[in-house]
């Protein structure tokens, strides 16, 4: 029997630019023009938040690929007005702007695109699938992988699994009692936004916690399906195809998230030293 097809797994945080970190994570004295370069040594990912609020330049997205190192991956959280309103299948024309923004050049760099929707927005079942049907596999050379976080407790519904799988869109798990959380395997890679980090713990997440992170996402990167996670459907029986794995330290105590990102890397690679 074959072993397993591990995909890649990459940790980080939400953005580069915050204040409280210049406190407790960013060396003093450190230009805030270097801050994207320093952070990015020390995680494997970043998701850049500031795509949701208004689309970004080509200079831009070519500056921040300049400033990390080969390897590095940026999720893109896309564009509130594709997402913020009532009948997402009316979407089209925002979507369209969005990518000819320049996110191209990011090139080898682009992660997946996040699509975030409205806590107010509710499962509707057509319209869910023709937003996705919108969504392009392509732009340019580059292959475009999507995840859909929602944030209503109505998509705990069998019925958006399938249609989520149909359009091979992850849906992103959020580790939190704020929103829906289930972790229902939607696409050939998982996304996870992790929101329990606490200011009292130098890392964020206690250390037991980062390990079964790091167990959980060698798991998923196996094709496996990991234990303590919450699930719309029945776990499917694991594979040897293995799926690339992206975990996010956002929201919770902020200020620890750079800590928690750069401790579950370390468990990671520590797992696969053994």
């Amino acid at each position: 029997m074959q072993p397993p097809r591990r995909g890649s797994i990459r940790t980080g945080v939400g953005g580069w630019v915050y204040e409280p970190w210049r406190d407790n994570f960013y060396p003093p004295g450190l230009a805030h023009a270097k801050e994207l370069a320093y952070l990015a040594e020390r995680v494997t990912a970043i998701e850049i938040n500031a795509t949701f609020y208004r689309n970004q330049t080509a200079a831009s997205f070519a500056k921040w690929r300049d400033a990390t190192p080969d390897g590095f991956v940026f999720a893109v959280k896309a564009t509130r007005y594709a997402t913020n309103r009532r009948v997402l299948a009316e979407a089209g024309e925002s979507v369209e702007r969005f990518f000819a923004s320049g996110i191209a050049e990011l090139d080898a760099k682009l992660g997946p695109i996040v699509w975030q929707l409205a806590p107010t927005k509710t499962f509707d079942a057509g319209d869910i699938d023709a937003f996705l049907g919108l969504l392009p596999r392509r732009l340019g050379a580059l292959t475009l992988r999507h995840a859909l976080e929602v944030r209503h407790a109505s998509f705990r519904a069998a019925e958006y699994v399938e249609i989520a799988r149909k359009h091979r869109v992850a849906t992103v798990f959020a580790d939190s009692d704020e929103y829906p959380s289930f972790a229902d395997e939607t696409a050939d890679f998982v996304y996870g936004r992790l929101m329990r980090s606490e200011s009292a713990c130098p890392t964020g997440y206690a250390p037991e916690a980062i390990a079964a992170w790091a167990e959980r996402a060698r798991r998923w990167s196996e094709g496996g399906v990991p234990d303590g996670v919450p699930r719309v459907q029945q776990a499917p029986t694991a594979s040897n195809d293995g799926r690339d794995v992206f975990l996010f330290f956002i929201s919770g105590a902020k200020e620890r998230a750079p800590a928690a990102a750069v401790a579950l890397r370390a468990a990671l690679e520590s797992t696969a030293s053994r």
